[in-house]
């Protein structure tokens, strides 16, 4: 069942960048090996990794960014 509280504000933030990571133009850096875009996405996923609230919506962001840290940032 969908958590019916509203996102607490460093999940917003992390959305947010994680739309950015996977939109244009950033995946296509991303997906270039851009060293500052793998940074992004490094430090996106260690901030969903490591958030202590909202653990549910945080960790479903997280499958999202995981998948491309293996698959990009490897």
């Amino acid at each position: 069942m969908p958590d019916a509280a509203p996102p607490s504000i460093a999940t917003r933030r992390l959305l947010t960048e994680c739309l950015d990571l996977i939109t244009q133009p950033v995946i296509y850096d991303v997906e270039d090996s851009d060293p500052a875009a793998l940074a992004r996405l490094r430090a996106a996923d260690d901030a969903l990794r490591n958030q202590p609230e909202d653990r549910h919506r945080a960790d479903v962001l997280h499958r999202l960014i995981a998948q491309l840290v293996e698959d990009y940032a490897t």
